[in-house]
């Protein structure tokens, strides 16, 4: 059974947070991310909870309505703050100081491997969706003959301040068509847009990208046993980038292509995502 929950952290930030699972299980924290939202991550969570874990989705900052700081002020979207959300999460779900796994999405999974390099220690496994390691990358982003470029083309647009209100016109038809027209089932689109399509969350959002220009982030190897899912027909990022991530990761690594499947990898093969996970998870005990 899914509860959906407050979380509120040490800052101050109340989080809406989807749990599952017995409370004294293995925290697996799990973080979506863009234009989606904690219910990426549906499937997962009763999956997790029958298999003993305590799975804990929340929205995250700027999604939530309560964890939401004024995003014309880009400092309270800086990189550090979306990693050091992740621990506080932790520490309000009831695991202060204790090891977790952690699973991230796209910008989640940014933000997953921003908390690998700086709390290593903290994390028992790392599972990433899409989302290469940021060394990877940058690297695949400035190959002249690459075509990461435009891949990533729509980043630029998101640092308009138009941008927010040309996704949202006419019913969201932009961010339907150019963002979830990947093969995302109608009825998980409704789900995200029930999250972030209103103009505060959506700014807050883009925020993300404002304040982190080109994604970029000093982020080192990772020193985590971590499982890397990536669909073979991802629109945003190419397979340069992510079989590059291989190189940046020292401790146990694997990585599982999805064929057939794009960038929204838990709206499109979310029983294949949740089992590799459940594997991986099952390897590397907290």
């Amino acid at each position: 059974m899914i509860e959906t929950t407050g979380l509120k952290t040490r800052s101050g930030l109340t989080f809406t947070a989807d749990v599952a699972g017995p409370a004294g299980g293995p925290l697996v924290l799990m973080l979506h991310g863009f234009p989606e939202s904690r219910h990426s991550w549906r499937v997962a969570l009763p999956a997790l909870a029958a298999a003993g874990y305590r799975a804990v989705a929340p929205d995250q900052r700027g999604y939530s309505p309560e964890a939401r700081p004024d995003p014309a002020d880009l400092a309270n979207y800086a990189f550090e703050k979306l990693v050091d959300d992740a621990i506080e999460i932790v520490a309000a779900a009831g695991h202060e100081g204790r090891r977790f796994h952690l699973v991230g999405h796209d910008w989640g999974g940014q933000v997953s491997w921003g908390v690998a390099d700086k709390y290593p220690e903290r994390l028992a496994s790392l599972t990433v969706l899409s989302r290469p390691h940021p060394k990877s990358f940058r690297r695949a982003l400035l190959k002249e003959d690459g075509d990461q470029k435009h891949r990533s083309r729509h980043h630029r647009a998101f640092l308009e301040p138009e941008t927010g209100s040309l996704l949202l016109a006419d019913n969201a038809k932009r961010l339907r068509a150019g963002l979830f027209g990947q093969g995302v089932p109608s009825a998980a689109l409704e789900q995200h847009l029930s999250v972030l399509g209103n103009p505060a969350a959506l700014e807050a959002a883009l925020a993300w990208y404002r304040s982190n220009k080109g994604l970029a982030a000093d982020i080192g190897t990772i020193r985590v046993p971590t499982l890397y899912i990536w669909g073979d027909i991802d629109a945003t990022v190419g397979p340069d980038a992510a079989r590059g991530t291989a190189e940046f990761v020292s401790a146990a690594f694997t990585m599982e292509v999805l064929p057939g499947v794009g960038h929204f990898v838990m709206d499109q093969a979310p029983g294949r995502a949740t089992e590799l996970m459940l594997a991986h998870l099952g390897k590397h005990p907290v």
